[in-house]
């Protein structure tokens, strides 16, 4: 708890806020004339809808990045992206460090809890963070300025570069064409260097750490670990499921030669996990490549990262509890350890509250839309987890939403980067509360 102005405020409260402040203060600079292109009218909504998705760091927009706001009003939303994208509390640290300015206990605990770090210790992270993420952008933006300097010259070339390495490495989706990056489905150099910094994004940073000290320690953490197995699963699934349902994108076979759809499709199987930039146009998809792009929103990328989703450590968790009781286990092991039974219970309420909100956002949006008249649910659904797991493609119902429609949104792509936990600990104004005494157990009939 922290008190400001003799209110106590918890730690999930005053993250959300934060979060608050910060869509609050971009949505005002994105309504400023100067945001926005000449001829054009920026609406509250608009512009309220706007720095949230890119404070949430998603990509889902009602009104083309590219030609809708100048120079400035980008700068805004790759500003929103990069606070969105790393959290506004490592800002707040990095300031500090910048002034030569001891960081408080309460900074220091409110930057735990915005980076789910086990204990003060692991504070630290912070500098890494801020190291190297600005190492990595910085990189990818050069590598990205060798292929844009040759289509838009020096000024035109650099800004791209920045814009887009920002919005790959924070998964955000957000990009200058208005196709996303449909231009490029040709261009294996742009796909690879996109593909490395949207996987350099939703590792999380705390798997960073362990990976970079690998060579002191040559220990990897249980969360590192966990992590990195189920990110590779997940992977080499999807690729194979992508390859075979839509035939290694035979339906592209007419652009791109075999080798180039080869790697769209490995592209393909990477970027629906939150990060939102694609080289075609979903609506191509088969309704098995569509059905496997939904549940790669929902599961999203690494607890401590950029990405979205439920997380891979919670999918990884339940998957081996699920194993362990099939196979008459007491104990859920990974990776010669032990899960605690609180890891267990935390992961089962996510994926429960998780399906819950999606459910009940589907629910609204089918009840409240002016939808196709074909596949309907569909498209709410895929529209719903892409808010949800903050990543940002859309089958194109985005900008037909009404104005509960995009409140609906706008609350899950918040829910979806925030965390569920600190939203509903920040609503229900939750603490602990250890009671001197228990009930007696007693066992139900289960399926």
């Amino acid at each position: 708890m922290i008190e400001i102005n003799k209110h106590r405020y918890s730690f999930p409260k005053l993250l959300t806020l934060g979060f608050l402040v910060v869509i609050a203060i971009g949505t005002v600079l994105l309504l400023l004339p100067c945001s926005t292109a000449s001829g054009l009218h920026t609406s509250f909504m608009t512009a309220f809808f706007t720095s949230t998705s890119a404070t949430c760091v998603t990509g889902l927009t009602l009104v083309s990045t590219a030609t809708h706001w100048t120079l400035f009003g980008q700068t805004v939303i790759a500003l929103l992206m990069e606070v969105g994208g790393l959290g506004f509390m490592t800002f707040a640290v990095m300031m500090s460090l910048m002034i030569r300015r001891r960081v408080q206990m309460s900074t220091r605990l409110l930057t735990q809890e915005a980076l789910n770090l086990d204990n003060l210790s692991q504070l630290n992270v912070v500098y890494l963070i801020i190291k190297l993420s600005l190492l990595i952008q910085v990189c990818g933006a050069v590598f990205l300025f060798f292929d844009f300097y040759p289509r838009y010259g020096v000024g035109k070339g650099i800004w791209f570069s920045i814009f887009h390495s920002i919005s790959a490495f924070c998964n955000a989706g957000f990009d200058l064409f208005g196709n996303s990056m449909e231009n490029y489905l040709n261009d294996p150099y742009m796909i690879c260097v996109l593909a490395v910094l949207i996987v350099a994004g939703s590792l999380g940073f705390l798997v960073w750490k362990d990976l970079l000290n690998y060579h002191k320690y040559h220990h990897l953490s249980l969360h590192t670990t966990l992590a990195l197995r189920t990110g590779a699963v997940i992977f080499v699934i999807s690729f194979i499921v992508y390859f075979v349902t839509e035939h290694n994108l035979a339906q592209l076979s007419s652009q791109i030669s075999y080798p180039q759809r080869l790697l769209n499709t490995l592209f393909m199987a990477i970027t629906p996990r939150t990060a939102g930039l694609v080289t075609f146009p979903y609506t191509k998809l088969s309704a098995a490549g569509i059905s496997l792009t939904i549940i790669l929103m929902f599961i999203g990328g690494t607890p401590g990262s950029t990405a979205g989703g439920v997380k891979t450590t919670t999918i990884g968790l339940l998957a081996t509890q699920s194993i362990a009781t099939l196979r008459g286990q007491r104990d859920t092991n990974f990776a010669h350890r032990r899960f605690t039974q609180s890891n267990i219970n935390r992961a089962l309420t996510l994926f429960f509250v998780a399906l819950c909100i999606v459910m009940l956002a589907i629910l609204l949006l089918v009840e409240t839309q002016d939808l196709p008249k074909h596949d309907s649910l569909g498209y709410v659904t895929f529209e719903v987890l892409a808010a949800f797991g903050t990543t940002g493609i859309s089958l194109g119902i985005t900008q037909s939403l009404n104005l509960f429609g995009q409140l609906v949104i706008m609350s899950l792509m918040f829910i979806g980067r925030v965390g569920i936990y600190t939203v509903m600990f920040s609503i229900f104004n939750a603490q602990p509360n250890v009671k001197s005494y228990r009930y007696p157990e007693e066992s139900v009939l289960i399926g």
